[in-house]
């Protein structure tokens, strides 16, 4: 029997997890400090693209095993395949592009990604596979993260500029 086709359960939920840390971390950990890059102003996309883009991707890469649409060469097309995905996703809300969103649109961009990128882990979860597609709800967690940060910073600047208001008209 070969075993190669069919990794193991531990080795699948760590691929999961992994999966999802770079999506939800890695990229936008690289995409943010690289986000002066003149390469993003040339290859950003709007975030209407980029998001089902992403949405769309990631369904294909989590599920591609479960509806038996995974390409040959498996994880090899699909997981750079999601990367790039996912880059083009996150220059929208991190980097400096001419299709930068603004603060309201950022938020709403990252939490609307939030339930509907972790869609395709609820539909490995019913199929029988919990421990890979809670691996993967787990991985992508720090999406969240981010963005509260970003909402936490957009409401500090809010609140910073109506203070600025507030003095110069009592100046």
């Amino acid at each position: 029997m070969d075993h190669s086709a069919h990794p193991s359960p531990l080795s699948a939920v760590v691929a999961m997890a992994w999966s999802g840390l770079c999506v939800a971390a890695v990229v936008p950990a690289a995409v943010r400090l690289l986000r002066d890059r003149p390469l993003w102003r040339r290859i950003s996309l709007p975030a209407a693209v980029t998001l089902p883009l992403l949405v769309l991707t990631h369904a294909w890469t989590v599920l591609g095993d479960h509806l038996g649409l995974r390409p040959p060469g498996g994880a090899l097309v699909t997981e750079p395949a999601l990367l790039a995905a996912a880059v083009l996703f996150w220059l929208e809300p991190l980097a400096r592009t001419r299709h930068r969103l603004g603060d309201p649109g950022r938020c709403l961009y990252l939490f609307l990604a939030m339930p509907l990128l972790d869609l395709p882990a609820v539909g490995v979860i019913a199929s029988g596979h919990n421990a890979e597609g809670l691996a993967m709800i787990v991985g992508m967690l720090p999406l969240g993260l981010i963005a509260a940060a970003v909402t936490w910073s957009w409401v500090n600047r809010e609140e910073r500029e109506e203070r600025e208001a507030l003095r110069a008209a009592e100046a």
